[in-house]
């Protein structure tokens, strides 16, 4: 009797996509969505979920996005050249490639991903929009290990960076 009851799947689900670009689709320009929203072409600009929602990004294997990605829920099987930051969840899959920094609170990486760039582990969302529409950047401390938010501010240089020797 017990070999004939259905196993719960671990995966959150995967909601309800109600925008879909298509793979004959190219936008230039910045996204901002609710609800789901399913890529199989390219977009050149960020992708941004609206601020207090649910929403859920997939890319697909033949999806490719050139800018930064924010957005509670990220599923990604395609390119993506920009940071991603996933407040709630954030699952690579196995054709998954990622050419920037990646910020998420929860991470299900698949073996075959690739991400050539930082991960940083966030425990509390953090409003990753400041009122001007930029995504902050989390800068992580090489020394400390514990990653900090920190604003982007024109006015002041970065810090420098430390060099190995080889």
């Amino acid at each position: 009797m017990l070999g004939n009851k259905k196993q719960k799947s671990r995966k959150p689900a995967t909601g309800h996509f109600d925008t879909l670009i298509s793979g004959k689709t190219s936008i230039s320009g910045d996204v901002e969505f609710s609800g789901g929203l399913h890529v199989d072409g390219r977009i050149r600009g960020k992708v941004i979920a609206e601020e207090g929602t649910g929403a859920i990004l997939r890319i697909s294997e033949v999806g490719a996005v050139e800018g930064d990605i924010v957005a509670p829920h990220v599923i990604i099987n395609g390119t993506v050249h920009g940071d991603v930051y996933a407040s709630e969840h954030l699952e690579l899959a196995p054709k998954a490639s990622i050419n920037g920094n990646v910020y998420y609170n929860l991470i299900q990486m698949a073996m075959g991903a690739s991400v050539n760039g930082s991960l940083v582990h966030q425990k509390e969302p953090v409003g990753l929009l400041n009122q001007s529409g930029s995504a902050t950047s989390v800068r992580s401390s090489a020394k400390a290990g514990k990653g900090e938010v920190v604003k982007d501010d024109p006015d002041t240089e970065p810090a420098p960076s430390e060099s190995r020797d080889e």
